[in-house]
């Protein structure tokens, strides 16, 4: 992926077709402990990834970005 610039944006409404949710994982095992929200240690967020395939296609594929190439 390339460098990515968060620009915050109020009340703005979720795209609901044409986009892949990506998440975003600190390093590539994808593995981390349960916190109390529910997600990984590990989880940073989702990336709203432009799409024409269906969300389905990429997630069964297993596609995920992450911010460490080292454990």
């Amino acid at each position: 992926m390339p460098l990515i610039h968060f620009v915050p944006v109020q009340n703005r409404e979720n795209p609901e077709t044409g986009i892949y949710m990506c998440p975003v994982y600190k390093v590539l095992s994808r593995n981390g402990t349960l916190s109390t929200t529910g997600h990984s240690t590990n989880y940073v967020l989702d990336l709203e990834l432009p799409s024409s395939e269906l969300e389905s296609k990429w997630i069964k594929a297993g596609v995920a970005c992450f911010l460490s190439l080292k454990y």
